[in-house]
């Protein structure tokens, strides 16, 4: 449930989703374990490694894996009205025990990667504050709460979710044997946007699905692309395979092109959608929201360095609030839809 996936991404690292910090737990070079984390003060010391294999301490993946779900139940939902919270708290619960859990399986897959690079070294696997055996039982336990928020689902959503399993089980295997392990990450990731419209509406409308996850699987070779940048020195050496490696120099156009056809799925999802009628003015409210995500891709894009870890870090953080400005126009342009199609109820009333 929740997207249907967890994971990491980005090389040897495992990173994109995983997320994480600079700064190390012994001051040096540049790791995404911080030695200040909310866990280790406010968890029990045999918890606390547990919530870093989980990434409690660092959301940015949950929510990249939550925004799709979100989108896709948002575009769902009837005209003049907001997604249903119910549905959007099971899905962000969902998110949080799915990230958790491909975090999980990805360190399980990756301990011996996580060892030779710089940023993941300092991972409870990677270092030995866990054994595989319990990140294991761990996983069970993360699994069983998602299966139970999925179950909470209706009962086509629960099939659509159930078919997701191999794609984000498979995809820490894919470093090992594509350059565009990116490219599987966003096949799994992104699957929340056809569960959320199942979730609806009880079966899949193709005009919008397809563009949504179209769209959102562009955004996360874009996103992730550049998360990989962080650890291609490291994963070279490792033999690990990542988009970053495989672009090189031409990462920058390459990043354009996806952004640009991130921004044309998510148009697209929102016309088959009924946003894009002549001389509506919720369909000018998405629009111009999807003009101003678009505005933060080229952000991203003129002002990311590669060859900084940080700064990579920085720019794929920030594409939560391209999660949320693409959400809110959504939102706002469904809610000013209906109160459109109310006034022209109305006034076809007065002239009868």
């Amino acid at each position: 449930s929740g997207g249907g996936s967890g994971g990491g991404s980005g090389g040897g690292s495992g990173g994109g989703v995983s997320g994480g910090g600079g700064g190390g737990l012994d001051g040096g070079g540049f790791t995404d374990i911080r030695s200040d984390m909310w866990l280790s003060a406010r968890m029990p010391a045999w918890l606390v490694p547990y919530g870093e294999l989980a990434r409690w301490d660092r959301p940015i993946g949950t929510w990249l894996l939550l925004w799709p779900c979100l989108w896709s139940i948002a575009l769902a939902a009837p005209a003049g009205t907001p997604p249903d919270p119910l549905l959007c708290s099971l899905f962000a619960a969902g998110a949080v025990a799915m990230r958790g859990a491909g975090c999980t399986v990805n360190d399980l897959w990756d301990r011996d990667f996580d060892r030779r690079v710089e940023r993941t070294r300092h991972r409870p696997l990677a270092r030995g504050a866990l054994q595989p055996s319990q990140a294991i039982g761990f996983l069970g336990a993360q699994l069983s709460v998602a299966l139970g928020v999925l179950l909470a689902l209706p009962l086509p959503a629960v099939a659509a979710g159930l078919a997701s399993t191999p794609l984000w089980v498979l995809y820490p295997l894919a470093k090992r044997v594509t350059d565009w392990p990116q490219a599987v990450l966003g096949a799994a990731i992104n699957y929340g946007g056809l569960l959320g419209w199942v979730a609806v509406r009880g079966d899949v409308d193709w005009a919008v699905v397809a563009p949504l996850y179209g769209g959102a699987w562009l955004w996360t070779l874009h996103y992730d692309t550049v998360y990989a940048h962080q650890d291609k020195r490291d994963d070279a050496a490792a033999g690990v395979r990542s988009t970053a490696l495989r672009l090189g120099d031409s990462t920058l156009p390459a990043l354009t092109l996806f952004s640009t056809g991130a921004i044309g799925g998510l148009a697209g999802a929102g016309a088959g959608a009924g946003l894009g009628a002549a001389g509506s003015l919720g369909g000018y409210v998405y629009f111009c929201g999807l003009a101003a995500a678009g505005g933060h891709l080229v952000w991203q894009l003129r002002t990311v360095r590669l060859d900084s870890p940080p700064d990579c870090l920085r720019i794929f953080q920030s594409n939560r609030d391209f999660g949320a400005l693409v959400f809110g126009a959504i939102v706002a342009a469904q809610l000013l839809r209906g109160a459109g199609e109310e006034g022209g109820k109305g006034e076809d009333a007065e002239g009868v």
